[in-house]
């Protein structure tokens, strides 16, 4: 284990001790508690029918009209709750449909929490969408992720009839384009970073689960590695003609898989490799072709692929190595590696564990058995990530189900109930705590 998580396993461990006594004592509910729980149980299939109305408007990323109905349908809802919302226009060339904004402002001084969704699917229904059957149900995007949408308004719907809503700082940001970003991310993702720079933590509603939440995810960014030699007859090859294109690409490859594999946190897939005399290669569709005779020694070789990562620190040091590897040529050959950052690493946090215990232990009180945090190796990246440089957070609150990203999607429509009353109540919970109690301090404290 290195330096880095050695530290972080430490901070973790400490702050499960830290946590304030009121999170970790307080394991039944109180009046005003259950108040809130008997509201979600009685708006059940309300809430249901609702996650039907929303999952029967197809919004894949690229469904720029679907998009925005959803986030409209939303926006009306918590226009209703008192927030005040906007729908942010993305410029038309990063082809993307916008993202919703909601506002509510209450006690200040009180923590402020950004909770974050998004709106588009992955892929766009083939028939009938909304199939329900007992306790599941068949559409997409029902659990990835309007099923977390749904739990973050119904959940603020109960606490609204609770009549402590309204000393609540909460900014909520459903993303129309968390499934396909759209570039530059800069922009894409503006609005979401400037949301986090005015708040204290992040709650996101990914696909949830019964024991555990998300603490950690790994970042990813890709890698593109263009080897050169050269071109020359097969007969020339290893010696004065040097070795060509693809053997130099080979051994990058290679020494990759034999320097950096085990690491723990870390991955790096070679996704494709082309190469050949005449090498076309399109970045933006990863697609290429080639062509060549068998009695030529190869001039260009390309090889794609993408990088994981549980800090920036682990990212750099792996890039660093990764140039390393590449700037030993064989003989007359040349190589060059190229990264593009796509999204930053959630890293294990002591704020992250603190806020889990909350959520712990309201789970608990709600009779529904303990969360612990999920190994960062399970998840990939997603929108908390760009906010989790800047605040504390925690991910996979949202719906249960199976299937994300397919036609065949489900979600448990009977897990809605437990989802939002463990969201309710850990809103409930954080609000009476300060702001200032969760500013993050420096990595040197």
């Amino acid at each position: 284990m290195n330096r880095l998580l050695r530290t972080t396993a430490l901070s973790l461990a400490s702050v499960l001790l830290a946590v304030p006594f009121a999170a970790r004592a307080q394991s039944t509910l109180t009046p005003a508690e259950q108040k809130i729980r008997e509201t979600i149980d009685r708006s059940r299939e309300d809430q249901i029918k609702y996650l039907e109305r929303v999952v029967n408007i197809p919004s894949s990323t690229l469904n720029l009209a679907g998009v925005r109905k959803v986030g409209a349908a939303f926006r009306a809802s918590f226009d209703s709750l008192g927030f005040e919302t906007k729908w942010v226009v993305l410029p038309e060339a990063t082809q993307r449909a916008g993202h919703l904004v909601a506002e509510h402002k209450g006690k200040p001084g009180a923590v402020r929490i950004l909770m974050i969704g998004h709106v588009d699917t992955v892929v766009e229904p083939d028939g009938p969408n909304w199939v329900r059957t007992d306790s599941m149900a068949k559409g997409v995007g029902s659990n990835d992720m309007k099923g977390g949408d749904v739990i973050i308004l119904y959940a603020l719907k109960a606490l609204q009839a609770a009549g402590t809503l309204k000393d609540m700082n909460i900014t909520i940001v459903f993303t129309g384009d968390e499934e396909h970003p759209g570039d530059p991310i800069s922009v894409t993702r503006k609005d979401l970073i400037d949301a986090a720079k005015r708040n204290d933590i992040a709650l996101a509603y990914e696909g949830g689960n019964r024991f555990d939440a998300t603490t950690a995810r790994r970042g990813a960014s890709s890698w593109r590695v263009t080897a050169t030699g050269r071109q020359a007859h097969s007969a020339g090859v290893f010696g004065s003609a040097g070795y060509g294109a693809i053997y130099e690409l080979a051994r990058i490859v290679n020494e990759f898989r034999v320097q950096l594999v085990g690491e723990q946190y870390l991955t790096f897939n070679a996704a494709m490799i082309v190469g050949g005399t005449d090498v076309e290669y399109d970045t933006i569709g990863i697609k290429g072709s080639a062509a060549t005779k068998l009695n030529i020694i190869p001039k260009s070789a390309i090889a794609h692929g993408d990088l994981r990562f549980i800090s920036e620190e682990q990212k750099e040091r792996t890039r660093a190595k990764m140039r390393e590897i590449v700037a030993k040529h064989l003989p007359g050959t040349d190589a060059k590696i190229t990264f593009l950052d796509e999204y930053p690493a959630m890293s294990p946090t002591a704020g992250n564990a603190r806020i889990l215990a909350v959520y712990d232990t309201s789970s608990q009180a709600l009779g529904y058995g303990a969360v612990r945090a999920l190994d960062p190796g399970s998840r990939g990246a997603g929108d908390i990530s760009f906010v989790a440089p800047l605040i504390d957070g925690i991910d996979g609150l949202g719906a249960l189900g199976t299937g994300a990203h397919a036609p065949e999607e489900r979600v448990n429509v009977n897990s809605l109930q437990m989802q939002t009353e463990r969201t309710a109540l850990l809103l409930e919970r954080l609000a009476h705590q300060t702001s200032a109690s969760f500013t993050r301090k420096p990595a040197s404290e």
